[in-house]
């Protein structure tokens, strides 16, 4: 396979694994992480329950000293700086000895918001972005949701697979305020079957679809 090929190839598997995670790792988004080096799998990780530790605090360790000159593939932008202060991922990278950071997203929040390439490219790692970003969308739609509008996404789902949690509220109730309420509370994501809440939110527009 040719270099883009081989890409790809990781940056997928990266993907897979957080999207096997979605729905457990509010209120942070679920980030996958895949550690390569000469072609061969170091370690490889998500965002644990909770949303702590981050994807790249567990595969580094794991890798141990062969981490050094590696390429690590993350389906979002490593953070810039921590709320809590502690050590950031781009740091955790760079620190760490990897060569290059290929990511599929980048985060607007604002501990990353280009603070997590900037760091990791003032560390001298080479850094590209965009791969497979239309796919990694998903796992941080969510997220970013709740970041601009301070409100969890609701879409429509059959059997909520993927979801922090079901929206059961009346359709006569203040919406806007009971998603508020679950935003405050960390959820991102939620989920409702199609039916009168549904049709209440769509005309509320609070609905994604």
């Amino acid at each position: 396979m040719s270099g883009a090929a081989d890409d790809a190839v990781f940056m997928r598997r990266a993907i897979d694994l957080a999207l096997n995670r979605m729905g457990e790792t509010w209120p942070n988004p679920a980030v996958g992480c895949v550690l390569v080096k000469d072609g061969a799998v170091l370690a490889e990780a998500a965002t644990a329950p909770g949303g702590r530790p981050h994807a790249e605090e567990q595969a580094v360790p794991e890798a141990g000293e062969a981490v050094k000159g590696a390429t690590a593939y993350v389906t979002l932008e490593p953070c810039g700086a921590r709320s809590s202060g502690r050590k950031s991922c781009a740091h955790f990278l760079a620190e760490a000895g990897v060569e290059r950071v290929v990511i599929a997203a980048l985060d607007p929040s604002p501990f990353a918001s280009g603070r997590g390439t900037e760091r990791l490219r003032q560390s001298g790692l080479t850094v590209e972005t965009g791969l497979l970003g239309d796919e990694a969308a998903v796992l941080c739609e969510g997220f970013l949701h709740r970041l601009e509008t301070g409100r969890p996404m609701v879409r429509v789902s059959v059997d909520g697979a993927g979801f922090d949690g079901r929206f059961a509220a009346s359709p006569r109730a203040d919406l806007t305020t009971e998603l508020n309420r679950l935003g405050e509370a960390g959820y991102t994501r939620l989920w409702t079957q199609e039916g009168e809440l549904a049709e209440a939110l769509r005309e509320q527009g609070l609905l994604t679809e």
